[in-house]
């Protein structure tokens, strides 16, 4: 067997249908490109349209295939339209992504209820509707496939200045696990990852000189990661072969930094 054809055989999504909410985003988009160049069906979901079709465009120049469809992360109703749409189509849900996020540098004492509200709706309530949407086309159909919720560092180790999105990611690790034990005999496994810090839109606002300072010393690499450095980790979790006994975990990507100390 070449080292192509035995890579294919562990990694390949040919056939599979790869549903990406927040695809839209800087971090979202690199991971639908990666799924895309894996042979997999790339349906890009979130609400700015322009963001969507920009990335299906960059799929189908590379020799991908992929779509965009338009619906909020936190409603179910357009998740279901989605399901729908997959079965006038024929498709199945094989991967699951739940990458939409947001992220907000207010001191403690200072979140009101709106902001928290908002946060948690997107990082939290908008996982429990596509995984409660997803998971029960997938149980349904009899689809053994692949969720990935996309945690964060600041779900293991708080960080200053993100109260809101710490305790939304904590909760997205307790959740992740929680369904890798209700699924794992269904053949449908639920992972996390855990990006350390690659700049996007989200948390441009939290990365004050003082802070990239302060993040570079506490990380071996000394650098930010890439979004492309994600792909690796996507596909492992994602692959029905390479990752067929991996559910339940957290996958960390951070160049070092959970394993610094002093």
């Amino acid at each position: 067997m070449s080292s192509s054809s035995y890579l294919q055989n562990l990694f390949g999504l040919d056939g599979k249908t790869a549903i990406i909410i927040g695809g839209t985003g800087v971090l979202g988009g690199a991971i639908a490109e990666a799924l895309a160049g894996a042979g997999a069906f790339a349906i890009i979901v979130g609400r700015n349209e322009a963001n969507g079709n920009e990335i299906v465009s960059k799929i189908e120049a590379a020799g991908g295939k992929g779509e965009f469809f338009k619906a909020d992360a936190t409603t179910k109703a357009d998740l279901e339209k989605l399901v729908e749409h997959l079965k006038a189509n024929h498709r199945h849900c094989d991967i699951l992504i739940n990458g939409a996020g947001v992220n907000s540098p207010t001191p403690f004492l200072e979140i009101e209820d709106e902001e928290w509200e908002r946060i948690m709706n997107i990082n939290l309530r908008g996982v429990r509707v596509a995984c409660q949407v997803f998971a029960k086309f997938m149980l349904d159909s009899g689809t053994q496939g692949s969720i990935i919720n996309v945690a964060s560092l600041s779900a293991m180790t708080p960080l200053s200045r993100v109260f809101t999105y710490s305790a939304s990611k904590a909760a997205v690790l307790n959740l992740t696990q929680n369904l890798a034990r209700e699924w794992a005999k269904a053949g449908i496994r639920v992972n996390a990852i855990s990006p350390g810090f690659f700049p996007a839109e989200q948390n441009r606002k939290v990365l004050t000189a003082d802070r990239v300072n302060s993040i570079m010393t506490h990380t071996p690499m000394d650098r930010f990661g890439s979004p492309e450095e994600l792909a690796g980790a996507i596909l492992l979790l994602a692959a029905p072969k390479a990752g067929s006994f991996l559910t339940g975990h957290n996958l960390v990507v951070d160049g070092g930094f959970s394993a610094m100390t002093i």
